[in-house]
C-alpha cells in the first residue's frame, strides 16, 4: 500500500479505530488477517503533540495488505494500526494510560515522574509503579517571555513583577516555581496569575501583565504571533542556574532556543528544557514494545517523520534515552541496546 493511500487510511480510521479500540483495548481482531489497535495520547489539535503523534501512528502502522517495508511500503508492526487522539495534554495522557484508555502517550518528563512516584500533582492518588517509558522524543523549551522594551533582563527581575506562571495544575507551573525558586525567589515574590498561553500572550501584548512562563517544543504558535505584534525577548537561563537545577531535577537540562525562532530576537537562548517522552506501562509484551520502538526508529520512518512535522528533524536516535523521567521498557531497552546506546550511556559515566 502506497504511503499516501495509507496515511489516507489512517485518517479514515482515526475516530472509528479509536471508539472501536477502546472497546477491544489490547485484543487483536479476527478479520481474514490479525489487526492490533494501538492509542497514542496526544495533546489539543491546534499544539504539537496530536500532528506529531500523528506522524508516529503512521510510523507504526502497517495494516494488512501493505506493501513490504523493502519496497517502499509501510514500514510499521504488521498487523498494526496506531491511531493518534486527542487529549488536553500530559497529565490527561498519563492517567489515561494508567487506565488503560491508551496503550501510550506523549508526556512530558516531568509529569511522568511525578505520576511515577506520586509527587507533585499525584501525591493524592499515589505513585503509577507501572509507567515505563519507551523514547525521548525532544526537549521542549522553556520560554520566559517579557516586552523587550520593558526592564526585565533576568529571572530575578521577576521579583514584584506580574507574572503568569502557567494554568493550574500544568507543568508549566510546577516547573516555573522550580525555576523561581533557582533564582532564589519564591511564588509570592512575584504578582502571580495563572493564566493560559492565549491569555498570557495578550496580557504582555496589553500591559496587563509583565511575563509568563510557558514550557513548549519551539516555535510556539502562539509566541510566534505575539512577536509579530509586539516586540519581545526571552529571559536566558544562566549555566550554573541549570547545572544546579539539573543537579536536582535530571529531567531539568540545558537547552537553547535558536537565534530567529521569534521575530526580534536575533541570537541564541541559554535556556532550560524537559524531554516530551513516548511511555506506556509494564502491562505491554516485551515483543511488542521492541517492535514498535524499531519501527518509530526504521530510516523510512524517521524520514517520513522528519518530513511531516517540524519537530521531526529533532527527533534523534542518539538523544533516545537522554533524560528519561522514568523506568525503560524492556523491549525498548532490548532495542537500543542491540542500537548500543545503552552501552554508550555506561562508557559516558
Amino acid at each position: 500500500m502506497a504511503a499516501v493511500d495509507r496515511r489516507r487510511l489512517l485518517l479514515m480510521l482515526g475516530a472509528g479505530a479509536a471508539a472501536l479500540a477502546t472497546g477491544l483495548g489490547r485484543h487483536a481482531l479476527a478479520t481474514g488477517s490479525d489487526i492490533r489497535f494501538f492509542r497514542i495520547g496526544t495533546g489539543g489539535p491546534s499544539g504539537t503533540y496530536f500532528p506529531l503523534g500523528a506522524e508516529i501512528a503512521n510510523a507504526l502502522s502497517n495494516p494488512p495488505g501493505s506493501r513490504d517495508c523493502a519496497k517502499g511500503g509501510a514500514c510499521g508492526v504488521p498487523g498494526v494500526i496506531a491511531v493518534a487522539q486527542a487529549s488536553q495534554g500530559s497529565v490527561e495522557n498519563v492517567e489515561a494510560v494508567v487506565k488503560g484508555q491508551f496503550e501510550s502517550a506523549l508526556c512530558q518528563a516531568d509529569v511522568a515522574n511525578w505520576a511515577y512516584g506520586g509527587t507533585n500533582g499525584f501525591a493524592k492518588e499515589g505513585p503509577h509503579p507501572e509507567l515505563r517509558a519507551l523514547a525521548n522524543l525532544y526537549a521542549e523549551s522553556l520560554h520566559i517571555v517579557v516586552r523587550a522594551d520593558g526592564p526585565i533582563h533576568t529571572v530575578k527581575d521577576l521579583k514584584g513583577k506580574r507574572v503568569s506562571l502557567g494554568e493550574p495544575e500544568s507543568g508549566t507551573l510546577v516547573d516555573a516555581r522550580l525555576i523561581l525558586a533557582g533564582a532564589g525567589l519564591t511564588e509570592k515574590e512575584v504578582k502571580a496569575s495563572y493564566m493560559k498561553l492565549t491569555a498570557a500572550t495578550a496580557g504582555l501584548a496589553d500591559g496587563s501583565i509583565d511575563g509568563f512562563f510557558q514550557i513548549a517544543g519551539w516555535p510556539v504558535a502562539a509566541i510566534t504571533e505575539l512577536a509579530q505584534s509586539t516586540p519581545v525577548r526571552i529571559l536566558p537561563i544562566p549555566a550554573e542556574m541549570a547545572e544546579h537545577l539539573h543537579k536536582k531535577w535530571s529531567y531539568l537540562a540545558a537547552d537553547r532556543i535558536p537565534a530567529g525562532t521569534y521575530a526580534g530576537i536575533n541570537e541564541d537562548i541559554d535556556t532550560l528544557g524537559i524531554g516530551a517522552e513516548w511511555i506506556t506501562t509494564d502491562k505491554i509484551e516485551a515483543d511488542f514494545a521492541y517492535r514498535l520502538v524499531k519501527a518509530l526508529w526504521n530510516e523510512s520512518n524517521q524520514k517520513m517523520i522528519e518530513n511531516g512535522h517540524p519537530i521531526g528533524k529533532r527527533i534523534k536516535l542518539a538523544k533516545a534515552i537522554e533524560g528519561l523521567a522514568i523506568p525503560l521498557h524492556p523491549g525498548a531497552e532490548r532495542f537500543y541496546r542491540e542500537a548500543g546506546l545503552l552501552v554508550q550511556a555506561s562508557q559516558s559515566q
